[in-house]
């Protein structure tokens, strides 16, 4: 088991930036792929950004390509978004996820997700 802790989110005005952070304990953090992805009322959940285990490779959707980016610190068991020039379109739940495989943009991919954290973007 992985447990996943997201923390960060919060309001913010249309420009500004957020750094998500998500916490791993229980299994070794470093064997597993991570996502971020998130859910506005009403939409399904879709994906944002993922990073492998060993942080070389990662994957952004376009939306945020050049505004976001995703790193990890297998040290502190911890994978943040830092989230840059923000528009009221991102604003959504963001939920981390954990995947003990390849990093994938499918959602039904990951076997661990965290709670998630309100991201509010005003205009």
């Amino acid at each position: 088991q992985v447990q996943l802790v997201e923390s960060g989110g919060g309001l913010v005005q249309a420009g500004g930036s957020l750094r998500l952070s998500c916490a791993a304990s229980g299994r070794t953090f470093s064997n597993y792929a991570m996502g971020w992805f998130r859910q506005a009322p009403g939409k399904e959940r879709e994906f944002v950004a993922a990073i492998s285990w060993s942080g070389a490779s990662t994957y952004y959707t376009d939306s945020v390509k050049g505004r976001f980016t995703i790193s990890r610190d297998n040290a502190k068991n911890t994978v943040y978004l830092q989230m840059n020039s923000l528009k009221p379109e991102d604003t959504a739940v963001y939920y981390c996820a954990a995947r003990g495989l390849k990093a994938t943009m499918n959602p039904l991919g990951y076997d661990y997700w965290g709670q998630g954290t309100q991201v509010t973007v005003s205009s």
